[in-house]
């Protein structure tokens, strides 16, 4: 058991990567203020604008975790473990949602494919042509 219970903090690749791009961003900003550089200023918010980014890639290629106070499962808690239900989108993400990435994918019934020569068990409704 960890100092904080039986809680999911969240820890991952892509909080990890955008906390710290946040803060060199930061920093250069605040660094750009005190020296009174609108260069700096400039790369402070490009930086902070790509750490967002970046954060949301790496979300949508797997390295975050669903947003909200939902755990994952006690053995994929790892910020190493890569999550590989976000290819349908988590319910109730912001993210996945902007992806274009709907949970109801997920709950779709897996259709296996059909190969020559395995006994098809559904009737296939025919083609209507048009004329």
């Amino acid at each position: 058991m960890s100092a904080h219970g039986d809680h999911d903090m969240g820890h991952t690749v892509a909080g990890w990567t955008g906390t710290a791009m946040a803060t060199a961003g930061t920093a250069a900003l605040g660094a750009g203020l005190a020296a009174g550089s609108p260069w700096g200023l400039g790369l402070g918010g490009v930086v902070v604008a790509l750490s967002a980014f970046t954060t949301w890639l790496l979300h949508l290629a797997g390295w975050g975790k669903p947003s909200g106070p939902r755990p994952r499962p006690r053995g994929r808690r790892s910020w190493r473990t890569r999550d590989t239900t976000v290819r349908y989108g988590h319910p109730g993400c912001v993210g996945c949602r902007l992806a274009g990435r709907r949970q109801e994918a997920a709950v779709a019934p897996h259709v296996p494919p059909v190969t020559a020569g395995s006994p098809v068990t559904a009737e296939v409704p025919a083609l209507q042509t048009s004329g």
